[in-house]
C-alpha cells in the first residue's frame, strides 16, 4: 500500500480531533452532573420544581467559569455532542402557519363573496388534496362561475397591495405577487418564532422551515412544560390597546341581554303560554332594580324556585359567579366553563340588536382566567374564573393602537411588587398613547391592554396630561416565567397568521434516560460479542480488524459532536448497524485473502490481491446502502433522520477504516515476513469445500417464495396492517403505571370518555400505550388540555393513590407513573407522511434498478436485484400483517418501520451486488466454464461471507432487539427479518431470476465482455 506515512498522520490527526470533540460533551456532562448532585442536596425528589430551577441556577452560576483548558460551560454545551428528544427528553413539534389567515390579510379581510366562497372551498380540497393550500385557493377561484379577477379592487388591488398590484394585472400575473407575499409572511412567520425560542431558555433548540411549505419544525430538547411551548409558538401576539366601557355603561344591556336569552330559550321548548309570562315577568323585576336582585341571585339567597327554574329565567346572571362595580370596566365574573355559552348568548342577532346606536360595534372579551377560593354550602372550593369587558369597537374593528409601535418589553414589577412586564412605544405610537391615556383621564375610564383577544389589565390613568414618553406597563396574576414569555413574545413580534401544531412529540426526561441505558447495554454488548466472533473466526487478523472496528466508532462520535448531528435512538441502532457494515468490509478482504492463499500465493501477493479483488465489492455494496440512506435523510423526519444521518457517516468511516487501518496494521504485522492467518483452528476449514447446486434448487425456491408471498398478499388484503399515528391521524400516550395493568380493562375505561381509543402494552405490563382520534381534527392548546384531562379521568382508577392531575401529566427526572411520552399527528400532515412514505420506498427501488444497470450494464442484473427486493419487502409485510395481533411489542407501520424498509432494501442489494460482483469476475476470468456453473461457483465461493456477515448483524440486531428501548423494537425486528430473507433472497432468488432471464445463457455477458476488450 501507498502512501502509509500521509495515511498514518490522517488517521491520527481525525482520532485526535474527534477526542477533541468529544471532549465538551464530557466536560458540559461532568458540570450537569454537579448541579445535579447540588441541587438533590437542596430539594427532595417530592419538589421536581424546585430542583429543576435549582439546576438552572447553578449552571447559569460557572456557565462562564474554565473547567478545562479554557474551556468553560457554556462553549461545552454548545459544542457538545446533542442529544434527540428520544436520548434528551423534550419537546418536537410542527407548526402549520395558516395560508388563508395570509390571504385574508393581503385582502384586507374582503367581504368579496367570490374570495371567501373560494377560501371555503379549498378548506374542502384541502381534506384529501395533497396541493398547498395557495394551490387549492387558486384552483377554487377560478372554478368560479363567470369572470372573476383576483387584481378586482375588492380583493387584492387595495392599500395593502397597491405598490404591487394593479387592476389591469391578469390573474396568473396577481399570482405571482401572491405567491411572493405568502413566502414572505411564512418567512417573517419563522424569524418571530426563531426569536421566541432563543430567548426560551433550552440548550440546543431546532428551528427549521420544512422545504418551501408552509410548516416550521421546532425541536426544544430537555424542554419540559408543554403547555407553555404551545402557548409561546401558537400565540400571534397580537397586542391592541382599546378604550372600554364601564360597568355602569353597560349594565342595562346585561339585564335586557338576560331577558331576552330567557325569552329565546323558553321559546324553543315546548312551555305553555303561561310559563312564558312568568319569565316575562321575572324580566320586568328584574329591570326594575339596579342591582340587589342580582346580588341576592349570587349570593345565593333561598328561592322558591328550583336551581333549574333560575338558570331559566335568568340564563347570565345565573352563571355570573360575581358581578361588576361602577366605575370598572369588568361586567361580571364568569367560570371558564361558562365562557362558550355567554358568548354564544352575546352573539345572537336579537341581543346584539339591544346594544344602543354608540354600543353597536361593542366587542366583549375575557380577561386572563384566575383561579379563586369560594365557599359553597360549606365547602371550599377552587373555581377558574374570568372577567367579561366590553371594548369599544369601531366598523373596521381596528384597534387606536397595536403592537406594531412597541419598540421593547421586558419583565419588570409594579408598585406592588407584582410581576409585570413595561413596554416602550415608538415615536407614532408614544403620540396617540398619550391621546389616549389624556381622554381616559378626562373620561375617568380605563384603557384594556388586549393581546390575542385576552385582556391582561385595563389601568386607569391618574396623570391629568396623559402619559408621556411611550411608556406603558401590562400588569395581571402571572409568575414571572409567564411575565418573560410575554416580554419575549411582545420583543419578537407578532405572527402574520395563527400557528397550528399539526405535529407533536413530547418525551418525558425519565423515558429518555432509560433509553440512553438501554442503547449504550445493548451497544456495547453487541460490540463485545462481534469483537470476540472476529478474532474467533479470523485469529489475529480479526482483532486488527477490532482496532480497525474500534477507531470506526470514534470517528462516527468525533463526526457527529463535530457536525453539530443529533443523535437519536434509531440513532444509535444506525451506529451499531455499522458495525455490521464494517464487519461486512473486513470479512470480504479477509475471505479474499483466504482465496488467494488457497491459490498458492505468497502471503504478501495473497495481501495485496485480496484488498485490491475486494475492493469493487465493497464499494457497490456500501453505495447502495448509502443510496437508501439518502433517500431516508430526504424523506425523513426526526430520529428517522437521526438513523439516516449515522449510517451514511458510518459506510464513510468504515470504508476509510476497514480498507486503510486494516491495512496498515496487517502491513505492519507482516512487513518481515512474519506469518499471519486469516483464520483459527475451528475455522480454517469451514465452507472451503462446499459445492451446492444452488441453480438447480431454484425451482424449489421458486415454489418456498411463492407460497410465503401469497400467504403475505393474502395477510395484507384481508388482516391489512396495524397503521400508527403516523399515516392515519391521532394522538398516541405512553402511560406508566405503579403496578401491572390489564390492557383491554383500561380500553374500557377509555372508551368511555372518548367512545374510540385503543390501550396496547408497551413494554412491561405495567406501562401502556395508549391511542385515540379523539378530536383529531382540532389542534388547540387548549384541546390537548382537554383530552389529557379526559385521560386522566379514564385512568384514575389505575393510578396511584392521591395522584393529581398536575402529577400525571407534568414531568421530573424520578417520575415513576403518568403521561411518561406523547405524540400527536393531524390528518393532513399524516397523508402527507404516507405520501413521502411511498414515494420514498418507489424512488429507492428506481434509483436502485438504475445504479445496478449503470454498474452491470444488462437489465437482467437490475431485474434480478428488484425482484429480489419486492420479495424481501412483501415478506416483511407479511410478516407484520400475520404477528400483529400475537407479537408482544408494538407492530405500528410508522415511520421508522419505513427505515426499516429502506435499510432492508439496502441490505438486500448489500448481499446481491457481491454475488453479482463475483459472477461478473468469475465469468471474465473463466469463459470456457459454463454459465451455470460460473453461477454456481460464485454462490459457493461468497457463502463464507454472506453467512459470516448475516450473523454478525443478526447478532447486533438481536442485542438490540431484547435489551434496547420498546419505542424501536418494531424497527430492529422489521430488520432481523429482512436481514434473514434477504440473505435467503441474494442466494435463492436474485440470481436465479437473473439467470433465468439472460438470452441463450450468457450471450448478453458474452457481448459485454467483448465490449471492454474494445474499450480496453
Amino acid at each position: 500500500m501507498t502512501n502509509k506515512g500521509l495515511i498514518t498522520v490522517f488517521a491520527v490527526l481525525f482520532g485526535l480531533v474527534s477526542l477533541y470533540q468529544l471532549s465538551y460533551t464530557y466536560l458540559a456532562n461532568k458540570v450537569e452532573d454537579e448541579a445535579a448532585t447540588f441541587a438533590q442536596s437542596k430539594f427532595s425528589k417530592d419538589q421536581p420544581k424546585e430542583r429543576a430551577a435549582a439546576e438552572v441556577a447553578y449552571l447559569d452560576s460557572v456557565a462562564g467559569n474554565p473547567i478545562m483548558m479554557g474551556i468553560d460551560y457554556k462553549t461545552a454545551k454548545e459544542k457538545e455532542l446533542n442529544k434527540g428528544l428520544d436520548l434528551k427528553g423534550g419537546i418536537n413539534v410542527i407548526l402549520q402557519i395558516s395560508v388563508k389567515d395570509i390571504l385574508k390579510g393581503l385582502a384586507n379581510n374582503t367581504k368579496d363573496p367570490a374570495f371567501n366562497q373560494a377560501l371555503d372551498a379549498a378548506d374542502e380540497r384541502q381534506k384529501d388534496a395533497q396541493e398547498t393550500y395557495l394551490e387549492s385557493f387558486y384552483a377554487s377561484f377560478e372554478a368560479l362561475d363567470g369572470e372573476n379577477n383576483l387584481a378586482s379592487p375588492d380583493i387584492f388591488f387595495n392599500k395593502n397591495l397597491e405598490d404591487d398590484i394593479d387592476a389591469s394585472m391578469s390573474n396568473n400575473d396577481v399570482k405571482t405577487v401572491i405567491d411572493r407575499k405568502i413566502d414572505e409572511s411564512i418567512t417573517s412567520a419563522f424569524e418571530v418564532l426563531r426569536k421566541r425560542i432563543d430567548k426560551f431558555g433550552v440548550t440546543q433548540p431546532n428551528i427549521q422551515r420544512l422545504g418551501s411549505s408552509a410548516r416550521i419544525l421546532v425541536e426544544l430538547p430537555g424542554a419540559k412544560d408543554v403547555e407553555r411551548v404551545s402557548k409561546l409558538l401558537q400565540s400571534t401576539a397580537q397586542l391592541e390597546f382599546w378604550d372600554v366601557y364601564k360597568f355602569e355603561d353597560m349594565f342595562g344591556f346585561l339585564q335586557q341581554a338576560n331577558g331576552k336569552v330567557a325569552e329565546l330559550e323558553a321559546a324553543k321548548s315546548p312551555a305553555n303560554e303561561a310559563a312564558d309570562e312568568e319569565v316575562a315577568e321575572t324580566v320586568q323585576d328584574s329591570t326594575a332594580t339596579e342591582g340587589d336582585d342580582i346580588s341576592e341571585l349570587l349570593d345565593g339567597e333561598k328561592v322558591d324556585e328550583s336551581n333549574d327554574d333560575v338558570e331559566k329565567q335568568n340564563p347570565i346572571f345565573f352563571k355570573m359567579v360575581s358581578q361588576g362595580f361602577a366605575g370598572r370596566p369588568v361586567l361580571g365574573t364568569f367560570q371558564v366553563k361558562d365562557t362558550a355559552s355567554i358568548n354564544a348568548y352575546l352573539r345572537m342577532p336579537q341581543v346584539r340588536a339591544l346594544l344602543s346606536q354608540e354600543q353597536r360595534f361593542t366587542k366583549f372579551v375575557w380577561e386572563k382566567p384566575v383561579d379563586v377560593e369560594v365557599v359553597r354550602d360549606g365547602n371550599e372550593e377552587t373555581l377558574t374564573t374570568t372577567g367579561l369587558y366590553a371594548i369599544r369597537g369601531n366598523r373596521e374593528m381596528t384597534p387606536p393602537l397595536s403592537g406594531g409601535v412597541v419598540t421593547d418589553a421586558a419583565q419588570t414589577y409594579d408598585q406592588f411588587s407584582n410581576v409585570a412586564v413595561s413596554m416602550q412605544m415608538n415615536g407614532k405610537g408614544a403620540k396617540i398613547w398619550e391621546e389616549m391615556t389624556k381622554n381616559a383621564n378626562t373620561n375617568g375610564s380605563q384603557i384594556a391592554i388586549v393581546l390575542d383577544d385576552i385582556v391582561y389589565s385595563a389601568p386607569g390613568v391618574t396623570s391629568p396630561g396623559g402619559i408621556a414618553g411611550g411608556r406603558s406597563e401590562i400588569t395581571g396574576d402571572f409568575n414571572i416565567t409567564e411575565g418573560q414569555d410575554l416580554a419575549n413574545v411582545l420583543r419578537a413580534g407578532k405572527l402574520p397568521a395563527s400557528a397550528d401544531i399539526i405535529q407533536a412529540e413530547v418525551v418525558g426526561p425519565t423515558l429518555g434516560a432509560e433509553a440512553i441505558n438501554s442503547g449504550m447495554i445493548s451497544f456495547l454488548i453487541a460490540l463485545a460479542l462481534v469483537l470476540i466472533w472476529m478474532i474467533f473466526y479470523y485469529g489475529k487478523a480479526g482483532a486488527f480488524a477490532d482496532v480497525a472496528l474500534a477507531v470506526n466508532i470514534l470517528f462516527i462520535f468525533g463526526v457527529l459532536a463535530g457536525l453539530g448531528a443529533v443523535l437519536t435512538l434509531p440513532g444509535i441502532a444506525g451506529i451499531v448497524l455499522t458495525i455490521g457494515i464494517s464487519v461486512d468490509a473486513n470479512v470480504l478482504i479477509f475471505e479474499r485473502i483466504r482465496e488467494e492463499l488457497g491459490k498458492g500465493k505468497s502471503q504478501k501477493d495473497a495481501i495485496k490481491d485480496g484488498f485490491q479483488n475486494a475492493l469493487s465489492s465493497i464499494l457497490d455494496a456500501n453505495i447502495t446502502t448509502a443510496l437508501t440512506g439518502i433517500i431516508l435523510l430526504v424523506f425523513g423526519t426526526g430520529p428517522i433522520q437521526g438513523f439516516a444521518t449515522t449510517l451514511l457517516i458510518g459506510i464513510l468511516t468504515s470504508l476509510f477504516t476497514a480498507i486503510f487501518i486494516t491495512r496498515l496494521f496487517i502491513d505492519s504485522y507482516t512487513k518481515n515476513g512474519k506469518p499471519l492467518h486469516f483464520s483459527t483452528g475451528a475455522t480454517k476449514n469451514l465452507f472451503k469445500n462446499v459445492n451446492i447446486n444452488f441453480l438447480g434448487k431454484r425451482k424449489m425456491a421458486y415454489i418456498i417464495s411463492g407460497i410465503l408471498i401469497a400467504l403475505s398478499l393474502g395477510s395484507l388484503f384481508t388482516n391489512g396492517l396495524n397503521q400508527g399515528v403516523d399515516f392515519v391521524g391521532g394522538r398516541t400516550y405512553t402511560v406508566r403505571f405503579a403496578q401491572d395493568v390489564d390492557a383491554p380493562t383500561v380500553t374500557k375505561d377509555l372508551i368511555a370518555q372518548f367512545e374510540s381509543a385503543e390501550a396496547k402494552t408497551y413494554g412491561g405490563n405495567n406501562q401502556l400505550k395508549i391511542t385515540t382520534k379523539y378530536k383529531v381534527d382540532e389542534t388547540g392548546a387548549d384541546v390537548d388540555q382537554e383530552i389529557q384531562s379526559m385521560l386522566y379521568t379514564a385512568v384514575k382508577s389505575h393510578l396511584p393513590t392521591g395522584m393529581t392531575e398536575e402529577e400525571f401529566k407534568g414531568d421530573n427526572d424520578d417520575k415513576v407513573a403518568g403521561i411518561m411520552e406523547y405524540y400527536k399527528v393531524s390528518p393532513s400532515i399524516a397523508d402527507d407522511i404516507k405520501k413521502d412514505s411511498f414515494w420514498a420506498v418507489f424512488g429507492s427501488l428506481i434509483v436502485v434498478f438504475l445504479y445496478i444497470l449503470l454498474r452491470f450494464r444488462r437489465w437482467q442484473f437490475s431485474l434480478g436485484a428488484v425482484a429480489a427486493v419486492f420479495h424481501d419487502v412483501l415478506i416483511v409485510l407479511g410478516v407484520f400483517s400475520l404477528t400483529q395481533s400475537i407479537m408482544p411489542f408494538s407492530m405500528e407501520i410508522d415511520q421508522s418501520f419505513i427505515a426499516a424498509i429502506l435499510t432492508v432494501i439496502g441490505y438486500s442489494l448489500n448481499d446481491t451486488v457481491v454475488v453479482f460482483d463475483r459472477i461478473r469476475e468469475y465469468f471474465n476470468d473463466n469463459p470456457s466454464w459454463g454459465f451455470g456453473n460460473v453461477i454456481n461457483k460464485a454462490l459457493n465461493s461468497t457463502l463464507s461471507r454472506t453467512l459470516n456477515t448475516s450473523l454478525t448483524t443478526l447478532i447486533v440486531l438481536l442485542c438490540i432487539f431484547l435489551i434496547g428501548a420498546e419505542s424501536i423494537r418494531g424497527l430492529i425486528f422489521a430488520l432481523m427479518v429482512g436481514v434473514i430473507v434477504g440473505t435467503y433472497s441474494s442466494l435463492f432468488i436474485a440470481t436465479p431470476v437473473m439467470y433465468d432471464t439472460v438470452k441463450k445463457k450468457a450471450a448478453d455477458l458474452l457481448l459485454d465482455k467483448k465490449e471492454e476488450e474494445v474499450e480496453a
